[in-house]
């Protein structure tokens, strides 16, 4: 379980990482009015990363590595996982300068969610 506290603590840096990059990214593609399949994929991986961080937080949960306001590092962890894929619905393919800034944004929201899951875990 050790090990999987490890990964989970440190893929959280990598997605807050990941987060930034693809916030800066979007910024820049709102500005050129558009983007690309690049960071279409980029965003997709992102959201697997959440996905897969929730993955490790529930086999923590389940082997009793329970973090210290549980109910509400759930909620940021449902919130986070559903919100690039609701985006991406939301959108429905557009590569637009509205749907660059939609997404820099969610970007930047997924940042504050993920700091705040990381508090309630203290």
């Amino acid at each position: 379980m050790e090990r999987i506290a490890l990964l989970h603590s440190r893929l959280q840096l990598t997605i807050g990482v990941l987060l930034t990059i693809l916030m800066v990214w979007g910024l820049i593609a709102a500005v050129r009015g558009r983007f690309g399949q690049g960071y279409t994929a980029a965003l997709w991986i992102a959201a697997l990363l959440i996905s897969t961080q929730g993955g490790l937080g529930l086999l923590l949960f389940f082997g009793n590595g329970q973090p210290g306001r549980l109910a509400l590092h759930f909620v940021y962890g449902v919130v986070a996982a559903l919100s690039l894929p609701a985006l991406f619905h939301f959108n429905r393919g557009r590569t637009t300068r509205r749907a660059a800034l939609s997404f820099a944004a969610s970007c930047l929201f997924l940042l504050g969610i993920i700091g705040r899951a990381f508090a309630t875990a203290l």
